[in-house]
């Protein structure tokens, strides 16, 4: 890991990304679930956090509906680096060191600006999402729906156009985040590039490695959603494998 905040003079289109294969996903998965066997401790505090921010999600589509999906991007927004310590866990069992909660929680200090940075970027494009889900409401129907109202309207086969409309910008935004962050954040801590670059080296392995890319973001899709049932619980532990397994994604995508 990289001991400086000072970004070397490295072009993301000088690092080399390796071909990946189908089962590729799998495989870091697995790898994954190893780590989080190996330091459970701190994999379940990382979970709980996981499991506490989906509650605040709940609350938020209870009182606000028209924000849910576009505030849903703070899975995709703060996932990443509230994985920060997992990927410090993930890189220290690599190396054949002990893993240490403290450490773990302090792993952005290194790299702090050029993750505030990167921050910045995905919140700029989380607000832009969010305006956009309003704008979308408010051409739609006439002032904002309750809860009750809003799963209404979603039911409602008059509201295929909406409904349409809205996942559809939702499903652009959140591709976007999911293209530009998907290993740009173990990239930062591994390495001393700055943010640009880690941004677009994500990108560039998203655009050239489309199909196992997309099946990974469909895996961590599916695994989130079926980890919401009941309350949000199975997050506990599938949070933690995923940040972990997202280390190993980037070990495998991207060459040293």
């Amino acid at each position: 890991m990289s001991t400086s905040d000072e970004p070397a003079d490295t072009s993301a289109f000088d690092i080399q990304l390796r071909p990946l294969h189908w089962g590729d996903p799998m495989r870091w998965l697995v790898a994954g679930w190893r780590d989080f066997i190996r330091a459970p401790g701190i994999g379940l505090f990382y979970g709980f956090c996981f499991m506490a921010m989906g509650w605040a999600l709940l609350k938020v589509y209870e009182h606000a509906p028209a924000y849910t999906l576009a505030l849903s991007a703070g899975f995709l927004l703060m996932g990443p680096f509230m994985c920060l310590g997992l990927y410090q866990v993930s890189m220290r069992l690599e190396r054949g060191e002990q893993p240490d909660f403290a450490d773990s929680i302090l792993a952005w200090e290194a790299r702090l600006s050029q993750l505030a940075i990167f921050g910045g970027v995905l919140l700029i494009l989380e607000m832009l999402w969010g305006r956009a889900a309003l704008v979308i409401f408010a051409v739609s129907f006439d002032g904002m729906p309750d809860l009750a109202g809003s799963l209404a309207k979603f039911l409602d086969p008059e509201n295929l156009g909406f409904v349409v409309t809205y996942l559809g910008v939702g499903a652009v935004f959140a591709g976007l985040i999911y293209a530009v962050s998907v290993v740009s954040i173990p990239m930062l801590l591994d390495r001393p590039v700055d943010a640009v670059t880690a941004g677009l080296t994500s990108l560039r392995l998203v655009l050239s490695q489309t199909g196992v890319m997309l099946l990974w973001g469909g895996l961590i899709t599916v695994l989130v959603l079926l980890a919401m049932l009941p309350w949000f619980a199975g997050l506990l532990v599938v949070g933690p494998v995923l940040g972990h397994a997202s280390w190993h994604a980037y070990r495998s995508a991207v060459t040293d």
